[in-house]
């Protein structure tokens, strides 16, 4: 299953990331908590870690010390990715979204029942980010810093997440 590769250029108040944000479409079956329960397992297995259960911020948002997965397993919901210069996508239950660190989201409005299973590779602890002034130039060194995963969260293997960004 090959991902969409979007990329996203600093918009001056979020970084985003030269590495692009990977959609995988309709990539698991599971849904409600059955996916949400297969979400953690499969992340957990592939050393995507620190996972948790709820949805997408309603402002723009990144984490410049680690990337983040977000698998949906509940709902759809109109999300800003990129910052307010990205881009608009529409994602609903099977979805799965990786986001490089440094790349801005944003809910702009879901369903009622509009659920995300989100994690970490390795576990890595993450910050929260807005764009606000004095935020950087320290979240563009933190951002450089963080390693391109091992792992991809949904197959596990290198293909994926590493490499494509390994690429990158």
């Amino acid at each position: 299953m090959q991902p969409e590769q979007i990329f996203f250029e600093d918009d001056g108040d979020i970084p985003n990331n030269k590495l692009p944000l990977l959609l995988y479409r309709d990539a698991f079956d599971q849904r409600g908590s059955e996916g949400a329960r297969w979400l953690e397992e499969r992340f957990a297995e592939n050393n995507w870690l620190n996972a948790w259960r709820n949805g997408v911020y309603n402002y723009h948002h990144y984490h410049s010390t680690s990337h983040e997965v977000l698998g949906i397993y509940s709902g759809s919901a109109e999300l800003h990715l990129g910052g307010e210069g990205g881009q608009k996508f529409q994602v609903e239950a099977g979805d799965m979204i990786v986001i490089p660190a440094g790349v801005g989201h944003k809910n702009l409005g879901s369903s009622r029942d509009f659920r995300v299973v989100g994690a970490y590779p390795g576990g890595s602890s993450y910050d929260l980010k807005t764009g606000q002034e004095g935020e950087r130039p320290q979240a563009d060194r933190n951002i450089a810093a963080v390693p391109v995963p091992v792992t991809d969260p949904l197959t596990g293997g290198e293909r994926g997440v590493p490499e494509i960004w390994g690429k990158g």
